[in-house]
């Protein structure tokens, strides 16, 4: 019986230490793979040509002395024109190749009006306004001759006149008229503090006058 026993015991060991020697028959198997995986390193992009402001086709080539003692090459003149307008006074704007037409009415005398100031004097200046061609003029104060012949040109020139109490009348009378056309001429009064206080403009014809009166308060 004893016997029986020990041999029950030694089979059922042998058949448990077959079992855990043989797992084929109840533990899955797993195929084994490759878990290594490289380190991302970003999105890439194309490499984009940067814009210029230049065409390199036609970059300067400092090195390029082609040009250099070219005889043909037109030099720099420093003795000729310079190309500068020049400022003459003594003309008309270059739009002013004549006077105007000169009319029957630039017959007469013209009135040029009057106004009235406080100012101890003033300042009366005149100018051809259009061609130079040579007008001349006369300028009475109180039917005085002031000025006896003046020529007109493009610069204002005149004189300071003190006023006195009451009417001062100043005339303007035309002794040619010029090259061509009327006497033309533009005058600007100005009072003892600068402000101009009177602007008129004339065409005569030789002998009449052009008049204005100033009234001092």
């Amino acid at each position: 019986m004893k016997l029986l026993i020990t041999c029950l015991l030694i089979i059922t060991s042998a058949a448990s230490f077959a079992q855990f020697d043989n797992p084929s028959n109840n533990s899955a198997q797993f195929e084994k793979t490759e878990t290594d995986v490289a380190s991302p390193t970003g999105l890439e992009f194309l490499a984009i040509k940067k814009p210029s402001l230049t065409n390199p086709d036609n970059r300067f080539n400092g090195k390029d002395y082609s040009d250099l003692g070219n005889p043909d090459k037109k030099q720099l003149d420093m003795s000729g024109d310079d190309g500068l307008l020049e400022n003459k006074t003594n003309k008309a704007p270059k739009y002013f190749t004549k006077d105007k037409e000169a009319k029957d009415e630039y017959g007469r005398d013209q009135y040029l009006g009057d106004f009235k100031t406080t100012a101890s004097y003033v300042n009366i200046v005149y100018r051809d306004h259009e061609y130079v061609d040579g007008d001349r003029i006369r300028v009475f104060v109180n039917n005085d001759i002031v000025q006896s012949s003046i020529t007109l040109d493009s610069s204002f020139r005149g004189f300071d006149l003190t006023l006195e109490p009451g009417f001062n009348k100043i005339d303007f009378q035309a002794l040619n008229q010029g090259e061509s056309g009327p006497n033309t001429a533009e005058l600007h009064v100005y009072d003892d503090k600068g402000q101009l206080v009177s602007a008129h403009e004339w065409n005569l014809l030789t002998g009449n006058k052009a008049t204005v009166i100033i009234v001092k308060e």
